[in-house]
């Protein structure tokens, strides 16, 4: 129907479950970038499956519990071709929005999880993560009880999120680790040193994060126009400072784009497959969208190679990069 290759299926760390070599980032349909379209929304999330990618990520504080409801009926349809993705960690709720301290507790987790298995309707969380660190609790506790939780049959597989690679090889060490879910793009490489060697020695599966650094490696004309509401606007690459210098090199990567005979965000997409087969480490990066042109637009990266004169002049970008990534 779309003219579209299926994505090829990769799978989930050592031993999980198979799944799309791109999955959908689910948070926008609920919360933070602006107004939402429900109708296209799951329209989205249908041609998503359609596409190939299976995994659809989300997390209870994404709407404080509402996106975990909405994404429900849909994973409840077509459970034996999803794999949901949650997470864990933040205390922020309905009652307490603007609390956004952590917890990574055993008993904050089992509640947690229970918690998202009522939301979601289902048995069991196929990806279950830690969605931040805290230092307050011993990250061998933390890990342990989200083993316990797989070993009950109500998790299957286990990821963490923005961790360190030292906190990951001592995770890793407690429990396999199938996941982790950090920020990578043409805008943020910081994981390249440390963290991607780590996994590629653990067998552990990279889920890259605002592969489009949050909609801004999608082009200019995004960039310039928030909506009210959307919470990019307190962002530092997006503020009035920093924005200027942050467009000019979204304009190089547009260029380029326009010499390969790509969209910008395809550049972004195809330039994380390359570096991650340069790197050697398995990925599905988890472009978010509600948009069914946008969903094609990115499935469709996945196929698309740069040439090498490309991957060149990208090399430079992340380091003329103005703003802390959040």
């Amino acid at each position: 129907m779309t003219g579209i290759n299926p994505l090829p299926q990769i799978a989930l760390g050592n031993g999980g479950p198979t799944i799309g070599s791109q999955g959908l980032g689910c948070m926008g349909m609920s919360e933070f970038y602006g107004d939402t379209d429900e109708i296209e929304s799951r329209a989205t999330l249908e041609l998503a499956l359609e596409l190939g990618v299976t995994m659809f990520d989300t997390a209870d504080v994404y709407g404080m519990g509402e996106n975990e409801r909405f994404l429900a009926p849909f994973i409840q349809a077509h459970r034996d071709q999803t794999v949901i993705a949650t997470k864990f960690g933040y205390a922020r709720t309905p009652e307490t929005p603007d609390d956004w301290s952590l917890d990574n507790r055993p008993e904050f987790i089992r509640r947690a999880a229970e918690n998202s298995l009522q939301r979601l309707g289902i048995e069991v969380i196929d990806l279950y993560y830690m969605h931040r660190r805290s230092a307050d609790v011993p990250l061998a506790e933390s890990i342990g009880a989200m083993a316990d939780l797989v070993a009950e049959g109500k998790v299957r597989a286990l990821g963490l999120s923005a961790v360190s690679a030292e906190e990951l090889r001592e995770a890793h060490a407690v429990h396999p680790i199938a996941a982790l879910q950090s920020e990578w793009s043409i805008f943020t490489r910081d994981i390249e040193a440390e963290i991607v060697p780590v996994a590629v020695d653990l067998g552990v599966t990279l889920v890259p994060y605002s592969p489009l650094g949050r909609g801004m490696l999608t082009g200019q004309a995004f960039s310039e126009n928030l909506s009210a509401g959307d919470a990019r606007s307190y962002f530092p690459r997006f503020s009035a400072e920093n924005r200027a210098a942050n467009l000019r090199l979204v304009a190089k990567i547009e260029e380029i784009a326009a010499g390969q005979g790509m969209t910008s965000a395809q550049v972004a997409i195809a330039w994380l497959y390359a570096k991650a087969r340069e790197l050697g480490v398995a990925v599905s990066p988890i472009p978010g969208t509600r948009s069914r042109r946008r969903l094609q637009e990115n499935v469709a990266a996945a196929s698309l190679t740069l040439d090498q004169a490309a991957m060149a002049e990208l090399e430079p970008l992340a380091r003329e990069v103005m703003g802390i990534a959040i």
